[in-house]
């Protein structure tokens, strides 16, 4: 077997299992010990492998790299679901919210389409499609224009100039990451600038984020966690996480996805 041949199956079983052991991938290619740590050398080189003791893992996220909405919705869904219920009831009849994209967002907007007399601020078209199918007469749905991204955002200058100027009682937060150092963030640049735009927008900011998000950071920072009244996150959340945005946030609710309840820090 080539070397080429032989790192792009040590690739393919470090993708598969997410992660090998340097003992095991000798047993598998008949190779020496050596061998295979120059190839997971090579490989972690390339950013394609992570190394660890005794073997590699899946590389982490880059803080550009922007999955695709598609593979995003299809992560922690119960955990999304209890997030947006919880958020949902956040929302009052009569006032005017905007969403950003994102797929808890997303998930928000199905249980904010019973809600009468909204106004909807969003640069989502998949938000946008969420009330265009339950549509209600006392409802209006706003959708900025601008260029779309991998995680259905629509940004840009013209989202911006469309944001400017607006006011919104309560504005729901899809993030990237979330972290002590770099608060809320976001791996698209432009992405950034159009919901810092949303976050100036608004009276409350109430970020739907669930576990996952503690510890990963995008390129660009939209806002500080001290900015955030509102972070609404699962029981999946570290404990020392949770110390850290209690004191920081205005209030953290940790929803529960198998119990349907959560807890308030103040």
């Amino acid at each position: 077997m080539l070397a080429q041949q032989r790192r792009q199956a040590i690739l393919e079983r470090v993708r598969a299992s997410g992660g090998a052991r340097v003992a095991d991938l000798v047993r598998e290619l008949g190779v020496s010990d050596m061998t295979i740590r120059r190839d997971l050398e090579v490989l972690a080189e390339r950013g394609l492998v992570a190394k660890v003791h005794g073997g590699a893992t899946v590389a982490g996220p880059g803080s550009t790299e922007e999955p695709g909405f598609a593979a995003k919705s299809a992560r922690q869904q119960p955990e999304k679901e209890a997030i947006a219920r919880r958020a949902a009831r956040l929302v009052r009849p009569g006032t005017a919210v905007a969403l950003s994209a994102g797929t808890t967002t997303w998930t928000l907007a199905h249980f904010l389409t019973d809600v009468p007399d909204l106004t909807v601020i969003t640069n989502s078209i998949g938000i946008a499609e969420v009330f265009h199918r339950s549509p209600r007469a006392d409802r209006t749905v706003v959708l900025t224009g601008g260029v779309r991204t991998p995680s259905d955002a629509l940004v840009g200058p013209v989202a911006v100039a469309a944001v400017r100027g607006l006011h919104v009682d309560t504005l729901f937060l899809g993030v990237h990451g979330m972290s002590v150092r770099a608060g809320f963030t976001t791996p698209n640049l432009l992405e950034a600038e159009t919901d810092r735009e949303l976050v100036a927008s608004a009276h409350r900011l109430v970020v739907p984020a669930d576990h996952t998000k503690w510890g990963t950071v995008g390129i660009s920072t939209i806002a500080g966690l001290a900015e955030a009244h509102v972070v609404v996150s699962d029981s999946g959340l570290p404990e020392e996480a949770r110390e850290e945005l209690a004191a920081r946030v205005g209030e953290l609710i940790i929803t529960d996805p198998h119990q349907r309840n959560e807890t308030a820090n103040r």
